[in-house]
């Protein structure tokens, strides 16, 4: 490999390419080009990373972690069809690799973004400007002329995939809505290429699958996502606030936030009752559902 090795570790992998029925232990290095999975001479697999369509990373529960590695897996393309190749080792090493690994396929990359597209639910008119990506760990970073956009992963409430026509030309859009300076907005990307939208996509949900996990485990009672859409809507900073908007006593309005505090939907600060990245998961689900 003649360019520099940005990651090189030892691991058990598999590949379709390999020949091997079972997974094999081998170095794993990746440059800023390629992916080389290496069990010796005649065992070797190298993947452009140009030719990389997705990237799924796996993490394994803890009560789970002595029994089963956390993977990568990468699809991509090689002779006319689409192969998949993956990668296990324990989860520190898996979350680092996978960061990298994103890098070095999204760093750089030339985008077209909107934002905010949206704050809360009111559209507000910006025009898509051009800017680039940056992968940190737990975050993306679109860098425009004058100022740059976080999107902090733990912090995207929703996400979808649209198609826009910039410049005359129908393009793949990631629109993901997050929290930024306190405020509920959306954030239009639009990818120069499919490829590039798959990986992105699969960037932005490494913490939003299993915010909408945790989610799915939490049932509330109409009383309570009524509070949290309260909470939501902003402006209310103590529980006699909550009452006087919900229409009960000051006692029932706080037993019910104390149930959402004891679920992990709302925490407490000093301004008032916040919600936690699952609430908002919550509340944009169920937004999305009244609105159908």
């Amino acid at each position: 490999m003649s360019e520099s090795v940005i990651a090189d570790f030892v691991a058990t992998f598999n590949t379709e390419m390999s020949g091997d029925a079972e997974p094999i232990r081998g170095r794993v290095l990746l440059s800023e080009k390629r992916l080389v999975l290496a069990a010796d001479a005649d065992r070797t697999v190298t993947i452009p990373l140009a030719d990389v369509f997705d990237v799924a990373v796996g993490h394994v529960p803890p009560d789970l972690g002595n029994f089963f590695d956390s993977t990568v897996t990468v699809a991509f393309e090689t002779d006319d069809r689409r192969a998949t190749a993956v990668v296990e080792a324990d989860d520190d090493t898996i979350q680092k690799f996978s960061t990298v690994l994103f890098k070095a396929l999204l760093n750089g990359t030339r985008v077209t973004v909107q934002h905010p597209a949206r704050i809360g639910g009111r559209v507000t008119g910006e025009e898509f400007e051009p800017a680039t990506i940056a992968i940190e760990p737990h975050r993306l970073e679109l860098t425009r002329e004058g100022d740059t956009v976080v999107v902090r992963l733990g912090t995207v409430s929703n996400f979808d995939r649209l198609s826009r026509e910039i410049d005359g030309q129908s393009r793949p859009v990631i629109a993901v809505r997050h929290m930024s300076r306190g405020r509920a907005v959306t954030t239009l990307v639009a990818l120069p290429s499919g490829r590039l939208s798959n990986v992105l996509g699969r960037y932005i949900r490494l913490e939003y699958s299993d915010l909408v996990a945790e989610a799915s485990d939490i049932d509330l009672t109409e009383e309570e996502i009524q509070l949290l859409v309260t909470i939501y809507a902003g402006g209310i900073e103590d529980p006699a606030a909550l009452a006087r908007t919900l229409g009960v006593e000051a006692t029932k309005a706080t037993m019910v936030l104390e149930d959402l505090e004891d679920q992990g939907v709302v925490t407490d600060t000093d301004g008032g009752p916040e919600m936690t990245p699952v609430g908002r998961v919550i509340v944009s689900r169920h937004i999305e559902r009244v609105n159908e």
